[in-house]
């Protein structure tokens, strides 16, 4: 493996190996803003524009519901790209799986100080209980107590 120092110090003769990769990653970087120019917003995070070879241009989707879904839309998509000036004639889907899941944000909830009075109230008459404590404890998670 060649040091990526090496590829910098040479002539730009030499250097066409590094050009290439330079000019694949701005023709991915166009094709990924006209692919985000035409796809729902909905959809954006989920899918990522390749490659376009023989007219044809491979996205890639993280599940299957996302699959489908652009699936439903290639026929609109397909036209919206080729009023852009592109040479387009597929779209390809390809699913490409995550090794980790996305981790959901979980909201934080709390009730009205209405609610957490009477729940209050009603943990003071079961104290001593499970029931008792855990409506206490609900009762603390007002809007108030934690805007």
């Amino acid at each position: 493996m060649r040091r990526i120092n090496a590829l910098f110090k040479r002539s730009p003769k030499e250097n066409s190996e590094l050009t290439a990769l330079l000019e694949q990653a701005e023709n991915l970087s166009s094709t990924q803003k006209d692919w985000n120019a035409v796809i729902p917003a909905a959809l954006k995070p989920y899918t990522r524009a390749g490659t376009l070879n023989h007219k044809r241009l491979t996205v890639f989707v993280e599940s299957g519901a996302v699959a489908a879904k652009i699936k439903l839309l290639l026929p609109g998509l397909l036209i919206k790209l080729q009023k852009q000036g592109w040479e387009i004639t597929t779209i390809r889907v390809q699913m490409q799986i995550k090794s980790s899941p996305r981790k959901a944000v979980k909201t934080q909830r709390y009730i009205s100080p209405a609610a957490a009075e009477t729940l209050g109230e009603l943990a003071g008459k079961l104290s001593g209980t499970a029931l008792g404590e855990a409506l206490d404890k609900l009762s603390r998670h007002t809007a108030t107590n934690h805007s």
